[in-house]
């Protein structure tokens, strides 16, 4: 029963994401609004709307470690096992702007994720800080969007599509149907899927955290999923990396800042371990897309194997670590006694080497 009610939580989380982004994409450009901004805004945050009502679903339950658990855990999802995957389809190229101002935002949003969080808990007073800097950025990207070239509309263009004169979407009456009927099938998905996935961890004797950390991290990501992968596939120029970086930048302002409020009355709990070893993971993973990202200026298909290697080690220390099996030890020394290391000399020498190229 309650495997049903994941994957029906699941499905109807997913077809929320797509009825949501639908109606409000189609909804702003019968506004006037450019179909940049849209992909920018809109498109990116509805993707990321799944992590948003599971974690705030999870705070109304009192589940905030799976709220937590959740963000960080899709954020490196997004990262490792998205962009991996994305990039084993087809070598993904890298906008220069992406490199040197969104990697660094998000750098810095998830270092400041762990200093708000080091007492422990993400207070009222942290949410609303989150948030606001989630609208300022909106703002700031909204308007540097008027810079854009005209390749970078042109994509989006056939990224984002108005309605069919005449269609039965074309209608704002029926956009904001599609936008009520997004939200009301996130807000049923969420509950599904947090009260199964808390029967889950309590079946296997595992924490909240780790199932947030997995199986609601994936389940909530996958519309991110499926964004990044089309995109591979149809060869668009970044989208399917402008998608990851900008989900995971709502992930920490605005899920977490949303959270944050939410639970504004004794703050949202971070669990020591989520201290200790998953956000530093989750800051690893975000300063490690600029050494890749810079070696050539996009995601080769063995870089794209690394991160999915990664990833799977990830979950698999996880797992590990939640049996409390005796080859964690092991594992452990040999990741990071010989693997990390070896990934990290191979990344220096493939940056200097970029860095030393004429008109690099």
């Amino acid at each position: 029963m309650n495997a049903l009610l994941f994957l029906g939580g699941l499905a109807i989380l997913v077809l929320g994401a797509n009825l949501l982004v639908r109606g409000a994409s189609k909804f702003a450009l019968s506004f006037g609004i450019s179909p940049l901004v849209v992909g920018l805004t809109v498109v990116a945050m509805g993707t990321s709307a799944p992590e948003v009502a599971v974690s705030v679903g999870a705070v109304l339950d009192g589940n905030s470690d799976i709220a937590i658990g959740n963000v960080v855990g899709s954020n490196v999802l997004n990262v490792l096992f998205i962009l991996g995957l994305s990039a084993l389809i087809a070598p993904l190229a890298v906008n220069v702007q992406v490199i040197r101002q969104e990697v660094p935002i998000m750098i810095g949003a998830s270092v400041l994720l762990l200093v708000l969080a080091i007492d422990g808990v993400l207070s009222f007073r942290d949410g609303a800080f989150l948030f606001a800097l989630l609208v300022a950025y909106t703002v700031f990207v909204v308007r540097q969007s008027r810079l854009e070239t005209q390749q970078a509309q042109a994509e989006y263009e056939n990224e984002v599509r108005p309605a069919e004169p005449g269609a039965w979407d074309a209608a704002w009456p029926a956009q904001l149907g599609l936008i009520a009927a997004g939200l009301v099938c996130l807000v049923f998905g969420a509950d599904w899927l947090v009260t199964s996935s808390v029967a889950f961890a309590r079946a296997l004797g595992v924490s909240d955290v780790v199932i947030g950390l997995t199986i609601v991290a994936a389940g909530t990501s996958m519309p991110e999923i499926a964004t990044s992968v089309t995109a591979a596939i149809k060869g668009e120029r970044d989208i399917a990396v402008g998608n990851v970086v900008g989900s995971n930048l709502f992930n920490i302002l605005g899920c977490l800042g949303v959270s944050g409020m939410v639970a504004w009355d004794a703050g949202l709990a971070v669990a020591p371990s989520v201290l200790a070893f998953d956000l530093w993971v989750m800051i690893a993973v975000a300063i490690a897309c600029l050494p890749i990202f810079m070696t050539g200026r996009e995601i080769a298909r063995w870089e794209g194997g690394v991160f999915l290697a990664y990833y799977v080690a990830y979950v698999g220390y996880l797992i590990l670590a939640a049996q409390e099996h005796d080859s964690l030890e092991a594992f452990s020394g040999v990741m990071t006694g010989f693997v990390v290391p070896l990934t990290v000399v191979t990344l220096v020498v493939l940056l200097l080497r970029r860095t030393q190229k004429p008109g690099a």
